[in-house]
């Protein structure tokens, strides 16, 4: 994760998300960052035991920013710490621009911030503004749902491992099933229907291929959206952030999609924290201004 150096010696950050909660904390020039799942609606011992589990003692921070969820809730301090609530769309947007690394990205020009949740929002960052551009009711959520329904599991990691031995294909109409044939820059093994094989006939498709299906279904929305997005802005410059990019199955799914459209995407590490990283550096550059 790219972060800028800030500075504050102890100081921490909470993206309240729908499905997971995440933290990061600067403490002593060291940045630490942790996950659990959603904790329901925040208050002072809630934090408190959020950031025990990091081993950060809230009474030793000069600051802790709040974003996402219902983060509103909380007070302006707890205790001697000061509280400071940052808007999603600057911790999305700021945060998309620190995991990019600085010689790819010039802050001055739009960059497409994909924030890969339990849904997924669009925002256009440039320099210090940030504007929702679009986004789609699709995302990790979705993908969650739909294996419970089909395969059973609301695992990630059996998903993904699932996906990657599966073959979408099984479920899905290709365009050489449909028209026999490639269509413009699309090859013929492109995706022409999801899910459409199980439409077409009565079948009980393997598990592992049910899972590449619903993979392929949420990854191939995000993708295609975000190619679109980012053309309208107009930029060819595109992070995706959010813990779905944790898995393996969605990036190559998200690579194969860029690759049509001749769009790379970044993908960094950790991007699950680009969120929290961005409410941090937000309102550690509004105390420095």
């Amino acid at each position: 994760m790219t972060t800028a150096t800030t500075n504050h010696p102890s100081q921490a950050a909470i993206d309240f998300g729908i499905s997971n909660t995440d933290i990061v904390a600067q403490v002593n020039g060291e940045w630490r960052r942790w996950t659990q799942p959603y904790t329901g609606q925040p208050d002072p011992e809630q934090v408190r035991a959020l950031l025990d589990k990091g081993d950060v003692d809230l009474s030793r921070l000069l600051l802790l920013a709040v974003t996402g969820g219902r983060h509103r809730l909380l007070p302006a301090r707890i205790g001697d710490c000061e509280v400071r609530g940052v808007g999603e769309l600057e911790a999305i947007g700021r945060g998309g621009q620190a995991v990019v690394e600085p010689t790819e990205n010039d802050e001055t020009h739009p960059l497409l911030v994909v924030s890969a949740g339990s849904g997924t929002a669009m925002i256009k960052a440039q320099s210090r503004s940030y504007t929702h551009v679009t986004g789609t009711a699709v995302g990790g959520g979705t993908m969650l749902g739909l294996a419970r329904l089909l395969i059973d599991t609301i695992d990630p990691t059996e998903i993904d491992h699932l996906a990657q031995a599966g073959n979408s294909n099984g479920v899905d109409l290709s365009l050489a099933d449909v028209i026999t044939g490639p269509i413009g820059s699309l090859p013929a093994a492109a995706t022409a229907v999801n899910f459409g094989r199980l439409a077409r006939q009565a079948m009980t498709p393997a598990r592992a291929d049910l899972a590449a299906a619903i993979v392929t279904l949420v990854g191939q929305t995000i993708a295609l959206i975000a190619v679109n997005a980012a053309r309208s802005l107009p930029t060819t410059q595109i992070v995706i952030t959010g813990h779905l990019i944790d898995m393996v199955s969605i990036r190559r799914m998200l690579v194969a999609v860029g690759a049509l459209y001749g769009q790379t995407f970044h993908l960094p590490p950790n991007a699950g924290y680009a969120t929290a990283l961005g409410a941090l550096l937000t309102a550690t550059e509004q105390t420095s201004t």
